[in-house]
């Protein structure tokens, strides 16, 4: 029996059709394939301007001449209550509910309608597919946040056991829980990791100074899937090898679907069979591709609630070799809210600050992890986990790397603690700005 199919259905996400219709969409020749997205994405704004009072209100009387001439979402667009915000026919009882983790800074409840959802799986299914994972019988090991209120705890603990995963705790990453990770390794046949990458980046850290090879001990795994967070090319060597086996790298997004999933060619494709996905400028139009820009995401299947040219608050670059049927992203950069500004006026993304940090403390074991948060235009704090003091040297150069690529005169402040805050959903944030 395919129990994990079977929950879906039971659920009333129609899985089998929705594979059905994603097979139909990936046999389209290239031209049958730019109609398809051409049509679709026109039918869901006339759907939504028919059917929307919250999409009618946003748009207003708007001559739309052009897919270009279609207004641009943002989350703060969606702060109101849901209610307000779903389409004729759809009430809470009939759609999928959820909300957004607020890493963005602007948290929100959504829905979706339920075949939307169900296709959202069939695209899951799919890419995971192409890596043997079946998650009808590929037993992952799950390292993601968990409610820690009574209810929603025991609720995501039963959806584990039907989903034949395992679930790591990720608010506890000392060396002590990293033991009772090794040991339920040793004692389990997980064929897949997936989850978080900062967590996920520790545990191969603890590996490396216990020397073990994790499929050495556990010789049923296969891949490990990261996600939610940047994966950096330094922490991916780590892990494949610590882990001993392929990093596959997704991009997704809760209100939207899976936008982006590293295929066996190492290419970070992008999902446009059921999203259709823009990198913009600061004037709403498209980029050329290799240049940065805004990712604008529209749900060509979304009835429930609209998400049409959706700002989902990333910077991204599509690469140069993109095409409509198969779009790649070149680069993920960060969000449009991790910028920081400098007191000369210049603009940095507040990754570039983490990155250099990156690697000069990396170059020995003693700092565990690391956020970086600005306070002011010229001071920006520095909060690491650490066997030891950062050392004078050490700090002496960190700063001067960050004058070399930023700019002199910033005030760089050192703080060590003995563990780092994380959102209620156990993501880590590596870049903050409280200006």
């Amino acid at each position: 029996m395919k129990l994990f199919d079977f929950t879906l259905r039971f659920n009333g996400f129609d899985i089998n059709k929705a594979k059905q219709v994603l097979h139909k969409i990936q046999k389209l020749n290239d031209s049958e394939f730019k109609k398809y997205v051409i049509d679709k994405r026109m039918d869901i704004v006339e759907f939504h301007k028919s059917n929307n009072p919250f999409y009618q209100n946003l748009i207003k009387n708007l001559d739309i001449k052009s897919w270009e001439h279609i207004p641009i979402m943002t989350k703060q667009d969606l702060q109101r209550p849901l209610k307000e915000r779903l389409s004729k026919g759809f009430t809470n009882k009939n759609v999928y509910i959820n909300k957004t983790s607020g890493s963005s800074g602007d948290p929100f409840i959504f829905a979706k309608d339920k075949f939307c959802h169900a296709l959202t799986w069939a695209e899951i299914i799919d890419r995971f597919g192409w890596y043997n994972i079946d998650f009808n019988t590929s037993k992952q090991a799950r390292f993601y946040g968990i409610p820690l209120d009574k209810k929603g705890y025991y609720k995501e603990r039963i959806k584990d056991v039907f989903s034949n995963r395992y679930r790591f705790s990720i608010f506890d990453l000392s060396d002590d829980a990293f033991e009772k990770c090794l040991k339920k390794f040793k004692s389990s046949k997980f064929d897949f990791i997936n989850g978080y990458t900062s967590p996920i980046v520790q545990f191969a850290k603890f590996l490396k100074e216990k020397n073990i090879i994790l499929n050495t001990v556990c010789p049923s795994l296969k891949s490990c899937v990261v996600t939610s967070e940047i994966l950096f090319e330094s922490d991916k060597k780590l892990m494949e090898q610590q882990f001993g086996v392929p990093i596959i790298n997704e991009y997704g997004a809760s209100e939207l679907d899976l936008i982006a999933f590293q295929n066996p060619k190492n290419e970070w494709q992008l999902n446009s069979e059921t999203l259709f996905v823009e990198i913009l400028d600061d004037q709403n139009m498209p980029v050329p591709d290799g240049k940065e820009g805004r990712v604008v995401i529209t749900s060509l299947y979304n009835k429930a609630h609209p998400f049409i040219r959706y700002d989902i608050g990333d910077i991204g670059v599509k690469c140069e070799k993109s095409t409509l049927r198969k779009p790649l992203l070149k680069t993920l950069i960060g969000r449009t809210n991790d910028i920081a500004v400098l007191p000369s006026g210049k603009k940095a993304a507040g990754l570039t600050f983490y990155y250099i940090t990156k690697t000069v403390i990396e170059e020995d074991a003693n700092v565990k992890e690391f956020i970086i948060e600005q306070h002011t235009l010229d001071t920006f704090k520095i909060l690491y986990v650490s066997k030891e003091p950062i050392s004078k040297t050490k700090k002496t150069i960190i700063i001067q790397e960050i004058e070399k690529y930023l700019e002199p005169n910033l005030n760089v402040v050192f703080e060590r603690k003995t563990s780092l805050d994380r959102s209620n959903r156990g993501k880590l944030k590596q870049f903050k700005s409280f200006i």
